[in-house]
C-alpha cells in the first residue's frame, strides 16, 4: 500500500522521530496525518500546522480505537524512552509500552487498517554479541536466542513477536523496523533521556561557553555505536512501509564510532579542545553496537546518505542556538 493518498497516524508525533515523520508523509503525499501524543501540545518537539493533532493517552485502549479510526497507515513509535541513563533506570516504565502496542494492534485490527509500521530498537539484540567494542556488525537474527537489554529491549522484542502474529494470525499486513540511535536537530538535548550526540554537543558547547574546559564521558569512552541521521531514518520508516519485507529489519547507519570519537567531532566543530573525565560508574549500555545493513541493501538499496560530521554539524549547530536563545527545558 502506497502512502500517497493515504489517511495516516502516527503515535508519538510530539516525540523527536514521529514530529519529523508526520513533515515526511506529506511530502510523500498522505492524504492526511492524525498526529497523537501523550504530552500537551506545547511540549511537542514540532507540531504541523497541516495535520490532525491530538493528546490522547495510548497505553488505553479506547484512546487508540478513537486514534485508528478512519486510518489506512499507522506508524506505532509511541514508547516511554530516552538514552541509556534513562532506559537503565526506568525499567518497568519502559516495559509499560507494551500496552500502547498490544492496543494498537487491536485498534488497528479493529478499524481494518490496511499496514501497520512499528519502530523497534537496536536494543533487542542478545548482549552477548555486544560485550566487544570491536564488534561484529548486528544481524537481524543476532536478536536470538533471545538477551535483550534489561526492560525497553525485552519490550520491543515482545512487541516484534505480536506484530508477527498479528500477521500470521489475522492477515494484518506489519513491518518491523530496529532503530539504531537516531540523532538529529529538534530533538531531546538535555534532562536526561538525551541520546549520545546530543549530549556530547551540549556538553562540548557548555564547556565552550563557560570556559570551563573539561568535559564528562560516560564509560571509558571506548564503547562503540553508530548513529543515524533524522532524515535517513524517516526516508527509511518509508521505504521499509513500502516493501514486502515482513520480518524484521535493521535501519541504522554501519558508520562506526567510538564515544571518545565522538568527542572528537564535536571538538573540532565546535573549536575547542577539552580534558576529558571519564565516569566509570555512570550508564554506558553495551560495549560495542553497529548494524548490518546486509538484508535492507539487498532488499531496498537503502543505505544512509548523512556522513555523522555532517549530521553532527547540523545537530550541533541547533542546540547551540537552543542554548544562546536560553530555552532551559527539555520536552
Amino acid at each position: 500500500m502506497h502512502i500517497r493518498g493515504a489517511h495516516a497516524l502516527v503515535c508519538g508525533a510530539g516525540g523527536f522521530i514521529g514530529g519529523h515523520l508526520v513533515n515526511k508523509l506529506f511530502d510523500e503525499g498522505a492524504a492526511t496525518v492524525r498526529a497523537v501524543d501523550v504530552k500537551p501540545r506545547d511540549q511537542w518537539y514540532q507540531e504541523n500546522p497541516n495535520a490532525e493533532n491530538l493528546v490522547l493517552d495510548l497505553q488505553e485502549k479506547e484512546a487508540c480505537l478513537e486514534a485508528a479510526e478512519g486510518i489506512d497507515a499507522v506508524f506505532q513509535l509511541a514508547a516511554d524512552m530516552g538514552g541509556m541513563g534513562f532506559i537503565e533506570n526506568n525499567k518497568a516504565l519502559c516495559m509499560l509500552s507494551v500496552l500502547t502496542n498490544t492496543h494498537m494492534l487491536l485498534a488497528a485490527r479493529e478499524h481494518g487498517v490496511q499496514r501497520f509500521f512499528y519502530s523497534s530498537s537496536a536494543c533487542v539484540y542478545n548482549g552477548d554479541k555486544q560485550t566487544n567494542p570491536n564488534v561484529v556488525a548486528l544481524k537481524e537474527e543476532d536478536a536470538y536466542p533471545a538477551l535483550p537489554e534489561d526492560g525497553y529491549g525485552w519490550e520491543k522484542l515482545f512487541s516484534e513477536r505480536m506484530c508477527r502474529h498479528f500477521l500470521e494470525d489475522y492477515g494484518m499486513e506489519t513491518r518491523v523496523a530496529r532503530f539504531h540511535n537516531v540523532y538529529g536537530p529538534l530533538g531531546t538535548w538535555m534532562g536526561g533521556r538525551e541520546k549520545a550526540p546530543a549530549a556530547i554537543c551540549r556538553k562540548v558547547l557548555e564547556a565552550k561557553i563557560s570556559g570551563k574546559h573539561e568535559i564528562e564521558i560516560w564509560g571509558d569512552g571506548h564503547q562503540t555505536r553508530s548513529f543515524m541521521y533524522i532524515d535517513d531514518c524517516t526516508r527509511g520508516v518509508v521505504d521499509i512501509y513500502h516493501s514486502d519485507i515482513t520480518e524484521p529489519i535493521n535501519l541504522g547507519s554501519s558508520e562506526l564510532v567510538t564515544i571518545n570519537q565522538l568527542v572528537d567531532v564535536a571538538e573540532d566543530l565546535a573549536g575547542v579542545k577539552l580534558k576529558r573525565n571519564y565516569n566509570l560508574s555512570a550508564p554506558k549500555g553495551v560495549n560495542g553496537r553497529n548494524s548490518d545493513n546486509t538484508k535492507i541493501l539487498q532488499y531496498l538499496g537503502w543505505e544512509p546518505s548523512i556522513k555523522l560530521r555532517d549530521g553532527l554539524a547540523r545537530t550541533m549547530a541547533w542546540i547551540e542556538q537552543q542554548m544562546l536563545t536560553g530555552v532551559t527545558t527539555t520536552r
